[in-house]
């Protein structure tokens, strides 16, 4: 897995465990009946220190992780490190962010709507919120899936 997959992979499984967070505690203020201010604003900042100290706290353990896992394979000190960027690695980035711009403008479509409509303010924000987070997630997806496939 090249230095950028690395990093990609570091990235969708803590944006995907913020999420799984941030849907639960949702769940969890709908039900109760606290889906207020003040509770839904705590929310955003912990999802915003989470989404902010999670990745790079586990970008530097994967990568002292993945470091350790070299000089043991292959009893050299000094291992390599490949984490030089050319033009596809550029193509893929930017390729996969504009489909996290897409992914995420369309939910703030759907979050405009839900005001259109009717529907509290706190519930348009918190769309704002999961489709940011869903986007980061799909343009991930499609990193991932773009330097399988070789592009």
């Amino acid at each position: 897995m090249s230095f950028q997959e690395k990093n990609i992979t570091v990235s969708l499984v803590t944006f995907s465990l913020i999420l799984g967070y941030f849907l639960l505690r949702i769940f969890q203020l709908s039900q109760s009946g606290s889906f207020d201010a003040p509770h839904v604003f705590r929310l955003w900042g912990i999802i915003i220190v989470l989404a902010i100290v999670a990745t790079i706290v586990l970008t530097i353990l994967t990568h002292i992780g993945s470091t350790i896992y070299e000089v043991i394979k292959t009893g050299d000190e000094n291992p390599k490190v490949e984490d030089i960027k050319d033009e596809r690695d550029e193509f893929i980035d930017l390729k996969g962010t504009k489909i996290t711009y897409t992914v995420h403008s369309l939910g703030v479509f759907v979050a405009m709507l839900t005001f259109v409509f009717g529907q509290p303010t706190l519930v348009m924000f918190t769309l704002l919120i999961l489709s940011g987070l869903v986007a980061q997630i799909v343009g991930d997806i499609s990193r991932l899936v773009l330097y399988r496939r070789g592009f």
